[in-house]
């Protein structure tokens, strides 16, 4: 087993720093692991709960331990942030034993050895291939838009326009889908299941948090939402993080009412932090029938009510 430094027993610091300052890493980590071992109950892996009354939730640090094949100290010393010399070996046991996804498991790898990450900060304006917004242009009917880091909305097409709203009409800043779930108001009428498009979006924010610690602007955002959203700050405390993927979702659209449908995301093969989202409907079903009519009036984007903008 590799030595890891020793650190105090202190609690590691608070996870969010200032606005526009980096995450703290250390902390992150330590408050992902809490977390994590916070959902777990002995019954779960198959130990034996003893006592009626426990004082944490949870498997106890000593538990994990044992499950994940390492001292107990080694353990503690890592879950107080301090993760500078742990293996890989150490961090796939510990991931087997809390049960983590394969998000989560990347997650907890680069919050615990962020020198591995690229040394680079994330740009301050992201750029889109011209191609892209051609393609997305072409696919006549179907709302497709790419985003990328923060949940920054970076392009769309006719139909997504006409589904969620111009966001041609929003300043830059705020064509950004965590701006637009929490603050908002209209989002949460428009999301039948908003709770689980919060939900994923705060999850998303987490990975991008992972991914590029230093980011300032995603500091900064997540800084004006746990001060304007109560929501927000008890989804950003939860610690989940997910990758985008594919689902369904209803909405409640102003002008031909409830729509259900499918969406996938397309990682771009040249840029890993952008994403294609497309949405389609059942053939044959109200919901197709609903975007067919938003497509005839959608052509021009401008003429449609406002959506969850």
């Amino acid at each position: 087993m590799e030595r890891m430094d020793d650190t105090s027993e202190g609690a590691a610091p608070h996870p969010q720093g200032p606005p526009g300052r980096p995450l703290d890493s250390r902390a992150e980590l330590s408050e992902f692991l809490r977390s994590r071992r916070a959902r777990l109950q002995p019954q779960d892996v198959g130990l034996t709960g003893f006592g009626r009354h426990r004082r944490v939730p949870g498997l106890r640090r000593e538990e994990l331990a044992q499950l994940a094949g390492v001292s107990v100290a080694y353990y503690t010393r890592l879950e107080q942030g301090n993760g500078r010399n742990v293996s890989s070996e150490v961090l796939d046991a510990i991931a087997r034993a809390l049960r983590l996804t394969d998000a989560e498991h990347a997650h907890l790898t680069r919050l615990a050895k962020p020198k591995a990450l690229k040394k680079k900060r994330a740009a301050r304006r992201q750029h889109m291939r011209p191609a892209l917004q051609r393609l997305l242009d072409s696919v006549d009917g179907t709302p497709a838009y790419v985003v990328g880091r923060r949940s920054d909305i970076l392009a769309w097409n006719a139909a997504a326009a006409a589904l969620f709203g111009d966001w041609g009409e929003l300043a830059p800043k705020d064509r950004n889908w965590a701006r637009i779930c929490f603050l908002d108001a209209r989002a949460r009428d428009f999301f039948v299941d908003w709770e689980q498009k919060a939900s994923d979006i705060v999850s998303y924010l987490r990975m991008d948090a992972g991914c590029y610690p230093n980011d300032t602007e995603l500091s900064a955002l997540v800084g004006e939402l746990s001060v304007k959203s109560d929501e927000f700050r008890r989804l950003w405390a939860t610690h989940d993080v997910k990758e985008k993927g594919h689902g369904v979702k209803r909405m409640r659209h102003p002008l031909v009412g409830e729509l259900t449908l499918s969406y996938e995301t397309l990682r771009l093969p040249d840029d890993c932090d952008q994403s294609l989202v497309m949405y389609h409907a059942e053939p044959g079903s109200p919901s197709a029938q609903g975007l067919r009519l938003l497509a005839s009036w959608g052509r021009d984007a401008s003429s449609v009510g406002s959506g969850a903008r």
